[in-house]
């Protein structure tokens, strides 16, 4: 998984058209460090799987 494809999924995320996207443990880092880098990143929300995945949604304002 490169960067130019995790900002994609991010986008779709952002926009609607992806409900929630699962993150394999071995790319979990990857993920994240494009993730902490997007503006509004407090706004996705991971949900940690057994085994060490992540599934991720995007949920504004889901922190205040």
């Amino acid at each position: 998984m490169d960067n130019n494809e995790i900002k994609q999924i991010i986008e779709e995320l952002r926009n609607g058209s992806l409900k929630s996207y699962h993150v394999p443990k071995n790319y979990f880092m990857d993920f994240r460090n494009v993730l902490v880098q997007c503006d509004d990143f407090q706004s996705f929300r991971g949900n940690a799987q057994v085994g060490g995945s992540v599934v991720y949604t995007y949920e504004p304002g889901w922190t205040k």
